[in-house]
């Protein structure tokens, strides 16, 4: 039988086995080695310690070894490998690499089981560990539009020029129709709920009572809005609407900034002519979005049409009204700006994500 074997302590090793010992926020494991070490350091035999501690012989002389090879070092645990990979850097790519292939037959786009029954070897949720990883939504639908105008820059110029450094003395307003806008009359109102939470909801069926078209004009200094009520929009109610702005800025020069309706913009503009003060500006091509206007549409809607119900169009109207009086009081100039949009390539946004 071979030796046990010998330990002797320094006075800083003593003081940390015991410190273990009596630290409530020690580990077990390591409160239960430092026992070991300070009864072989006393004299105790191994077995006679094994049958102390209720342990078995063989442990308490692996870590009486330890110490006595790597001191308290040695009773830290060894480094372990841990379970081999079931999945590395190959299986991430080749999941990656099949978003970029059509859809089984069948089918119009992938979902994380099909990718993976195509895999054959890579489960559902490593499938969906990767997709997260990759921020991949592929229930998720982007849309793009890409302006087609020869003219754009020159065009995008112009108007960002007018938001950037109005002309001295000049008014900049932008101007747009909001069509079909509908009167829908819903039931709704508050429900309880078994949890005792009050939630507002409507029905699911409704009454349409017509619609209403919207024109206005924001002036982007103030932020302040002009408009008015149509039952239609062809050249006849922009132009009314038109001589209202005029009419509320007599004598000052105005650029108007509106998209390409054709209601907008006439081969024979005998009305411009009228009106040599007002200077028309019109966006590129499938670019409305640089029109400001279309910022306070959106207000408009979220503040005012969302979940509401109308019993007329002339109900719509003066609750439309009523918001624009309320919105007009506290009116801002927009800080506006275009966000960064995606390339136009899947594969190229693909590609992007995955960087």
């Amino acid at each position: 039988m071979r030796k046990a074997a010998e330990i002797t302590l320094t006075a800083e090793e003593r003081e940390t086995l015991e410190r273990w010992m009596r630290s409530g926020k020690s580990e077990q494991r390591a409160a239960h080695r430092a026992r070991i070490v300070l009864a072989a350091a006393a004299g105790e035999a191994t077995t006679a310690i094994a049958l102390r501690l209720d342990e078995r012989p063989t442990t308490v002389s692996k870590w009486r070894g330890r110490f006595a090879r790597n001191r308290l070092a040695g009773l830290q645990d060894a480094p372990r490998p841990g379970a081999k990979k079931q999945y590395d850097e190959l299986t991430e790519k080749r999941i990656m690499d099949l978003l970029e292939q059509s859809p089984p037959a069948g089918y119009s786009q992938w979902n994380g089981t099909l990718l993976a029954r195509e895999l054959a070897n890579v489960s559902d949720a490593q499938v969906w560990r990767v997709l997260r990883k990759n921020r991949v939504q592929l229930q998720r639908t982007r849309s793009w539009c890409i302006s087609t105008d020869p003219a754009f820059g020159v065009k995008a110029a112009d108007i960002v020029g007018l938001y950037l450094n109005p002309p001295e003395n000049a008014l900049v307003i932008c101007v747009d129709e909001k069509p079909s806008i509908q009167a829908l009359e819903r039931a709704q109102g508050y429900l309880r709920m078994p949890n005792g939470a009050a939630i507002r909801g409507h029905g699911f069926e409704y009454v349409r009572h017509g619609t209403t078209t919207l024109f206005a004009a924001l002036e982007i200094m103030t932020g302040h809005v002009q408009t008015a009520h149509k039952s239609r929009r062809r050249r006849r109610e922009f132009l009314e609407f038109m001589n209202d702005v005029v009419a509320a800025h007599p004598d000052q020069e105005l650029h108007v900034i509106l998209d390409n309706l054709s209601t907008h913009k006439p081969k024979h503009d005998r009305w411009l002519t009228r009106h040599p003060k007002v200077h028309l500006h019109f966006t590129p091509t499938h670019a409305s979005w640089m029109n400001q206007i279309e910022c306070w549409f959106s207000i408009l809607a979220r503040g005012a049409l969302k979940n509401a119900s109308f019993n007329s169009p002339t109900e719509l109207r003066q609750a439309i009204d009523r918001f624009v009086e309320a919105y007009n009081t506290r009116a801002t100039p927009f800080d506006w700006k275009k966000a960064e949009v995606h390339p136009t390539s899947p594969k190229r946004y693909i590609a992007d994500l995955r960087k």
